[in-house]
């Protein structure tokens, strides 16, 4: 049975991150599907551009705070950490891939700094403290994630040297990037849209 616990554990990690809050959240509360609108991204940032700032901010808990739970159930549960690091990868990889939602998911940005966060304080601080400095001084949401991204792994390494963690962050943040090319390009052309630059609001369901 202890052997079996550490996959069951990963599995349901992945379950966990496989719901959508951005879906939930919008059907919950009437709103439009955030895949139907905007940048037909499932998080938190699209969500906001129904206007609805409860909605986004219950998006962003509950897509960190599933990132936070996979990885400390894990570990209250005493299985192998090297279990707990693969569940927090889980996660992170639900939550980009959903099976409950067609394996069409999220950036992972906030699922990624929950995780990050629950493995490790002194990973997921400076890593958040990252994406604020970014945010802050070039106002650009997707700037931030890729550059927190780029040093997630970097901060890990660090803090613990080589190993399965640092690899674990490593994925994430390449999957993390990969889900941002759009941005990426758009970045590249000027017309990336600043944070507070403002966007007009989603259609209501009936409106779609």
């Amino acid at each position: 049975m202890e052997a079996l616990l550490g996959p069951v554990v990963v599995l349901a990690a992945y379950l966990l991150g496989s719901i959508s809050f951005a879906v939930v959240v919008s059907r919950a509360m009437g709103l439009a599907d955030p895949r139907s609108y905007g940048s037909g991204n499932p998080g938190a940032t699209n969500v906001l551009r129904t206007g609805r700032r409860g909605a986004a901010l219950l998006t962003l808990l509950g897509d960190s705070l599933k990132g936070v739970v996979a990885v400390l159930v894990a570990r209250w549960l005493g299985v192998a950490e090297s279990m707990v690091v693969f569940a927090a990868l889980a996660a992170f990889v639900g939550h980009v891939f959903p099976v409950f939602h067609g394996f069409k998911g999220g950036k992972g940005v906030a699922t990624a700094a929950g995780v990050l966060l629950a493995l490790d304080p002194w990973l997921g601080g400076p890593t958040l403290l990252t994406w604020l400095l970014i945010a802050f001084f070039f106002r650009y949401s997707s700037l931030a994630a890729l550059v927190a991204a780029v040093f997630a792994p970097l901060w890990q390494l660090f803090l613990h040297g080589p190993g399965l963690s640092v690899l674990a962050v490593a994925v994430m943040s390449a999957l993390l990037i990969a889900r941002h090319r759009g941005n990426i390009v758009k970045l590249m052309k000027g017309t990336e849209s600043r944070i507070g630059g403002g966007s007009r609001s989603a259609p209501g369901p009936d409106q779609r």
